[in-house]
């Protein structure tokens, strides 16, 4: 019956951890017995039947003679018996009685189990709500308790069993949490957290292939945790070069390798106390020169090297605002020092920007006027920077402080702009899904004033400077906050619409022209009363661009058309006067993918508001060429938009008629009457097909060839709606 098969296929109860994996394996072996038997009883073979009768009264029998024993050991290990209620039932059965009655007898078991493990159930919630919040209140054996009071209540909770795991990996107890994470996957083979949390003790264990093996399980159980398990497998591989570099280091220093030793006399040496700052200078350069490998790296890592700012002559130089020349060598060659023990090493680079005074100071060196010391801090930080470990430390910073910072190095020379500006474009890319990205303050555009790209002194800045500064702007505009922020300011706009010298007549150098573009495609995805103040010079800014000999500025310029356009009627029409229709029709003539999606846009806006502008797409685009070939497009966009600039010159006169003999009814009637994603394919096409056939009824025969009136009739409404 219903109830009893929902009895036997309830999940197996777990056993403790010292009970065996063959006794848990038994008792499934009875379940299938049982099982086994009821469908021998309800069998419609007199024989089969008869032979289950008989092997259920041995079994009662059994079951009767052992009841007290079993129902001891109930509490120690959670087994499915048969209720003994039915010790009666041999002499029933063999009195004459169906196998209904055992049946019924089984159900009334089934059912008074199922009340039994509801209530345990509700106390098995109520322990593990209380090992939550002790485990959140930072009592980790408290909280294995209360788990492990649980499970005495429900041996196949899963959530017990994985959250003491967790609790154990808090207390470094790695074994214990990976047998409570095997036996979470018992209950549920499926189980991310438990896979998640074996790789992490496997990991503290330094078990690496196990590690990764539970790694590669939850991808395999869910494929959208790809982020997730880069993370997991990165840091496994992190820890284990982390060990490996390190016991290469101890074999070194014990063969005697004079490059070895040198880094661990050097390192005592500078931890002297009581020297002048010359001393400690030349001895750090010193180990800056002796730190140039891996296992240099390790070496100055695992003998203390990073702890360095003990040395109060040390720390001092490097803290202290106004510094004397002996202290700025000293900053300096600590710097450069840090630099060699940091390269490529991520390991060590989360030692140094963990420290408290190499954080706060950080930003203080990079602001203090001197200029040696700004460079390699700057260096310091670019290194830094490149990995996602790295990224995560600086982000904890005042980030619009850096920025603000950051940027003043515009000014600097080319190979420094590059390095300040680099900095906040690496703190912005970040893996899309499991993480975050790393983004700036809400607050950003109050610091644009002090920016020099944002206060007219463009000649103060160097070119790939101002490249890179506008670059990183238009990077965060891929946060929606702060690009609405960016949209709204007056500055931001100006500095975009500022042109360099030169950028015309040397279109070897189009860095700043193609971020400043760069940055307006993104702003224009936000609407507002800036945009519209805007949209005229915008638009006329772009219009002077589309002569440009780089095609990537031309390609773009054409993109920013396209979105500030819609802003403003005034912009249509002042580019409508500057020749737009003749110049995006040549480009759609000869131009790549993009280009051509961009100006066929530019010519749906503008054909929209403006009769000159369709005029002259009629006048230019001889019998709808280039329409046409559009309309053959696989980009669904663009037929899209094709089909609307010709509805929309359709209202022309003659211009139906200059499509007489063409196949624009069947291209139309395709279109119109096709499956594409966006129904303003369709609708589209029907407007045209409608106006068409309105302006010059001669083209009705071929739609009436082509079957095409109901396709015609339903698009009358398009006609008329529009």
């Amino acid at each position: 019956s219903p109830a009893v098969l929902s009895f036997l296929r309830c999940p197996p109860a777990m056993l403790r951890d010292e009970d065996t994996e063959a006794d848990f394996q038994r008792f499934l072996r009875r379940v299938d017995q049982v099982a086994n038997l009821l469908q021998g009883l309800n069998s419609s073979d007199s024989a089969v039947k008869e032979e289950a009768i008989a092997e259920a009264e041995k079994r009662l029998q059994e079951e009767g003679a052992s009841r007290e024993e079993e129902e001891e050991s109930r509490t120690t290990v959670n087994r499915t018996v048969i209720n003994t209620s039915v010790r009666a039932f041999p002499s029933e059965i063999k009195a004459g009685h169906s196998s209904g009655a055992l049946l019924g007898a089984l159900e009334k078991d089934a059912k008074e189990r199922a009340q039994r493990r509801k209530r345990n159930e509700q106390l098995a919630n109520a322990l593990k709500e209380k090992g939550n919040e002790a485990f959140r209140e930072g009592d980790f054996a408290l909280a294995i308790r209360r788990y492990t009071e649980g499970l005495e209540k429900l041996r196949d909770k899963q959530e017990l069993y994985t959250n003491r795991a967790q609790a154990y990996l808090k207390l470094h107890e790695y074994e214990k949490a990976i047998s409570d994470c095997e036996w979470a996957l018992k209950c549920n083979k499926n189980c991310l957290k438990a896979y998640f949390l074996m790789g992490k003790a496997h990991l503290a264990l330094q078990h690496f292939s196990e590690s990764r093996q539970c790694y590669e399980k939850m991808l395999q159980i869910d494929a959208q945790k790809e982020n997730l398990f880069k993370e997991c497998v990165n840091e496994a591989n992190l820890e284990e070069k982390r060990v490996r570099d390190e016991e290469r280091a101890v074999r070194e220093v014990q063969a005697g390798n004079a490059a070895a030793l040198s880094i661990q006399e050097l390192l005592q040496r500078i931890n002297t106390p009581g020297q002048d700052i010359l001393y400690y200078t030349a001895g750090i350069r010193l180990l800056a020169e002796a730190v140039n490998n891996c296992t240099g790296q390790t070496l100055f890592r695992t003998n203390n090297g990073f702890s360095i700012l003990r040395n109060e002559p040390v720390r001092g130089a490097f803290c202290t605002e106004r510094k004397s020349p002996a202290e700025v060598e000293l900053c300096v060659s600590l710097l450069l020092l840090w630099q060699a023990a940091c390269a490529g090493n991520e390991e060590n680079q989360l030692l140094l920007l963990a420290q408290p005074e190499v954080s706060a100071q950080l930003p203080e060196l990079l602001s203090c006027g001197t200029h040696e010391i700004q460079r390699e801090t700057l260096a310091l930080i670019s290194l830094c920077s490149e990995n996602e470990s790295g990224r995560r430390l600086l982000a904890r910073q005042d980030l619009s402080r850096w920025l603000q910072i950051l940027m003043a190095f515009v000014k600097n020379t080319d190979e420094e702009a590059d390095g300040g500006m680099s900095i906040p474009s690496d703190l912005i890319v970040s893996d899309r899904g499991w993480h975050t990205p790393v983004l700036f303050p809400r607050g950003l555009v109050s610091i644009f004033p002090s920016l020099p790209v944002f206060q007219g002194r463009s000649r103060q800045v160097s070119r790939a400077g101002r490249a890179l500064a506008v670059g990183t702007l238009g990077s965060l505009c891929a946060d929606a906050k702060v690009r609405a922020q960016l949209a709204q300011s007056r500055d931001c706009w100006q500095a975009c619409l500022v042109k360099q010298p030169g950028e015309c007549s040397q279109p070897s150098l189009p860095q700043s022209v193609l971020a400043a573009l760069g940055l307006m495609m993104n702003l224009l995805l936000e609407s507002n009363d800036t945009i519209q103040d805007f949209a005229v010079p915008i638009s006329g800014r772009c219009l002077a661009l589309l002569s440009h000999q780089d095609g990537r500025i031309v390609t773009r310029a054409t993109g920013v058309l396209s979105r500030a356009l819609p802003a403003s009627p005034s912009a249509v029409e002042e580019v409508v006067k500057g020749g737009v229709v003749k110049k995006m029709l040549k480009f759609l003539k000869v131009a790549g993918q993009l280009t051509s999606s961009y100006a066929i846009k530019t010519l749906s806006i503008c054909t929209k508001s403006s009769r000159q502008a369709q005029e002259e797409l009629v006048k230019w685009d001889k019998r709808f060429q280039v329409l046409l070939k559009l309309l053959e497009s696989e980009d669904e966009l663009m037929v899209g938009n094709a089909a609307f600039c010709l509805s929309q010159c359709l209202l022309i006169p003659g211009a139906a008629t200059s499509l007489l003999d063409s196949n624009v009814v069947l291209l139309l009637l395709r279109q119109a009457g096709g499956d594409a994603q966006r129904t303003s394919v369709q609708q589209n096409s029907a407007i045209a097909l409608g106006r068409l056939c309105q302006a010059e009824p001669r083209h009705i025969p071929q739609l009436r060839k082509l079957n095409g009136f109901a396709i015609l009739n339903s698009a009358m409404k398009y006609v008329h709606s529009s």
